[in-house]
């Protein structure tokens, strides 16, 4: 027992390696377009994932980045073929394309998906987003929202984090798209502590 403990631990320390190179690289390179100091934690994928399941259907994920939470969701047994994974970033796009050849990885920014047909109208089991909502304008924060609920059914989801201490999404735009917020929980052991909100349509 005490062996497979290890065997996680050492695999989750792999993991987060792998992903320290190409974050730096990229935040180097545009740290606005990053905004962050660092990769997520394993411990925020597993909390931005755990409503999902294979049962969610097709997966949409704004922001992947280097593919934590694409790496948790697949931990949670979901077909690498099921998602969709958009990445505004050239070098992390390529990173994904390796790292998950039977994905659909698409080099795009996330509040223009609205424009590029990516499901069937209410087809989407659920969305995941790592999208710095903080740092982008309302314009595009209701770009993103409008994209992701175009695809999404009737009750499904779209997950966020942040390091905020309330939802990046302002309630003015909530109320706009007849949307609302609930935080599912907050994880400590991320640099920084970070919030996941559940982002649903209003019954």
């Amino acid at each position: 027992m005490r062996l497979t403990s290890l065997s996680k631990f050492d695999q989750k320390a792999v993991n987060a390696m792998s992903d320290l190179l190409p974050f730096f690289r990229a935040w180097v390179a545009d740290p606005k377009r990053v905004s962050a100091i660092s990769p997520s934690s394993s411990a925020l994928a597993e909390l931005i994932t755990s409503e999902i399941s294979p049962a969610t259907g097709s997966v949409l994920e704004l922001g992947p980045g280097t593919g934590v939470f694409t790496r948790a969701l697949i931990a949670r047994g979901l077909d690498e073929g099921d998602l969709t994974l958009v990445e505004a970033g050239a070098e992390f796009a390529r990173l994904l394309s390796d790292r998950y050849p039977r994905a659909r990885v698409l080099h795009m920014d996330a509040s223009r998906i609205t424009l590029n047909p990516l499901y069937p109208s209410n087809d989407l089991g659920a969305a995941i987003s790592g999208l710095p909502l903080l740092s982008m304008r309302p314009r595009q924060v209701m770009g993103v929202l409008n994209g992701a609920f175009r695809y999404l059914g009737p009750t499904g989801a779209l997950y966020q984090f942040t390091y905020g201490p309330r939802c990046p999404i302002p309630s003015t735009i909530l109320d706009r798209m007849g949307l609302r917020a609930s935080r599912i929980g907050t994880i400590m052991r991320n640099v920084p502590p970070s919030s996941v909100y559940r982002i649903s349509r209003v019954a």
